[in-house]
């Protein structure tokens, strides 16, 4: 592994940590930030989901399951365990954490807006990380790429053997 790969991933995933643990520990408090998010959220949810799967409401197990979502996410991207995936993750967990947290276009207060503009900026440029981080194939081949060229590499053996079999023919 190189070793930007090395440190680079710890550094990413170590906001997710931090972030996580923040959710967990301060769920109660972190729900009423969310509540307008997950209003929003749970009824696109509630109807991708089949009848018989019940969708939770409640805004502090949203924050929770975040919470326990980036942990897991993070220590897998820190860990080189499916980066890949991981960051992915990641990345989908910013979207609604973002929206919740740093609504800089309701802050009233000059000092809140700036404040809650820089986060908004923080997250976004962490977004851009994970899709780097997502995309990132470390030098080897992307599962697009070796499923074309093993059709690529198919077609040719079916045509070596046609060849064979037909020169044996004649």
């Amino acid at each position: 592994m190189a070793l930007s790969r090395l440190i680079a991933r710890p550094l990413l995933a170590s906001y997710f940590l931090a972030n996580g643990a923040q959710d967990l520990k301060d769920a109660p408090a972190l729900a009423q930030q969310a509540a307008p998010v997950t209003e929003a959220v749970v009824p696109v949810v509630d109807n991708a989901t089949p009848e018989n799967v019940s969708v939770p409401r409640d805004p502090v197990l949203w924050v929770r399951a975040s919470g326990a979502i980036q942990i897991a996410a993070g220590l897998a991207l820190a860990t080189g365990r499916f980066p890949r995936m991981s960051a992915a993750v990641l990345g989908v967990t910013l979207i609604p954490s973002t929206a919740a947290r740093h609504r800089f276009w309701e802050a009233t207060d000059k000092d809140q807006r700036r404040d809650q503009l820089t986060h908004f900026v923080k997250n976004a440029a962490l977004a851009g990380g994970l899709l780097i981080a997502a995309m990132d194939t470390a030098g080897k081949p992307g599962v697009a790429w070796r499923a074309q060229h093993a059709a690529h590499d198919a077609r040719r053996e079916a045509a070596l053997v046609g060849a064979k079999v037909k020169a044996r023919v004649h």
